[in-house]
């Protein structure tokens, strides 16, 4: 009896699944099962015993109770979601704006890349929130002059508000484009520089060249920035939401806390997260663009009636040799 054979594709893609298989196995373990985990807590009312957690079905009471009678979670969703769409602008602008002065011709360009994305890797965890309670993130002369003070006298609550926390965490919000400006200018240095040249040729100048290649290059960079900066402000430790959403699981046994309620409020948290995600897909999505109808010359149409007499003809030449 012949031993099957293994062909060359099935060999490299065992060898692929292979080397898939620890980070398959720390998915399922570590990742798919709490996810399991955390929907089920929050459809029940979780109890902390001596012997250990005791589940009562609840149904939809926790995300009831959360729209319905806590209103602090609600309000500091909606207030981060606010401060995030200002955060992820001026985060996203800035970024773009380095990237293009490092990617001139420069000296010293590796330092001055370096220098931009040191805060990403010095204010982390502890030492952030150090430096936040110090005021190393504010602006003296915002304060100095009473700029928020300003804002939330001329602007609705609703508008200074996100505006005032801005200006206040000025700087903390520029500490974040390090990872940014590297992305920029990975995409900056993609784009053939000979565009450029047939377009300064044609009469364009730099600005009509930002708008018309640049920008339209980037397009993946900035979603890519887009969704990377979203998610690194939803899950930093600053983050007002999860502050809640760890508090309320730790106060087990009290109204609108424990396991299940947290669980639920994790929930709603993330699928406004992915909607605000999708939302940032699709204003960043590329658009085909409208098929104009190329209108052929006289000269044209000429050539190419030429083309196809003399390809019939040397057809049937060629058919007449055969019958031959």
């Amino acid at each position: 009896m012949k031993k099957p054979r293994i062909g060359l594709v099935n060999r490299r893609e065992m060898k692929g699944y292979l080397f898939l298989l620890p980070w398959l196995v720390g998915f399922v373990c570590f990742f798919a099962v709490p996810l399991v985990q955390s929907v089920w807590y929050s459809m029940h009312d979780v109890k902390v015993t001596a012997n250990g957690l005791k589940l009562s079905w609840a149904g939809w009471e926790n995300y009831r109770y959360i729209f319905q009678s806590d209103t602090v979670f609600i309000e500091q969703l909606s207030g981060f979601f606010a401060d995030a769409i200002l955060r992820l602008a001026v985060i996203l602008v800035f970024s773009l704006v380095i990237a293009m002065m490092l990617n001139q011709p420069i000296r010293g360009k590796g330092v001055f890349r370096t220098l931009f994305f040191l805060p990403i890797i010095v204010v982390s965890g502890p030492v952030l929130e150090r430096l936040v309670s110090e005021g190393a993130t504010t602006v003296p002369l915002i304060e100095t002059y009473g700029v928020n003070g300003i804002i939330e006298a001329v602007l609705p609550p609703m508008m200074a508000r996100p505006l005032s926390g801005l200006f206040s965490q000025l700087i903390l919000v520029l500490w974040y484009c390090g990872v940014p400006i590297l992305i920029y200018m990975t995409g900056l240095q993609k784009i053939d520089g000979t565009i450029y040249e047939a377009s300064m040729i044609d009469g364009a100048n730099g600005w009509i060249s930002f708008w018309k290649i640049t920008l339209p290059a980037l397009r993946p960079m900035i979603l890519i920035n887009g969704v990377y900066t979203l998610v690194f402000l939803a899950t930093t430790g600053l983050n007002e939401v999860m502050a809640t959403i760890n508090d309320r699981m730790f106060r087990t046994g009290e109204q609108g806390g424990g396991y299940g309620i947290a669980s639920a409020m994790a929930w709603v948290y993330a699928i406004c997260l992915g909607i605000a995600l999708l939302a940032l897909m699709l204003l960043t999505k590329e658009r085909k663009a409208r098929q104009v109808a190329i209108q052929k010359s006289r000269e044209q149409v000429e050539l190419e009636r030429l083309h196809a007499q003399r390809a019939r003809g040397m057809k049937r030449r060629g058919g007449k040799r055969h019958g031959r």
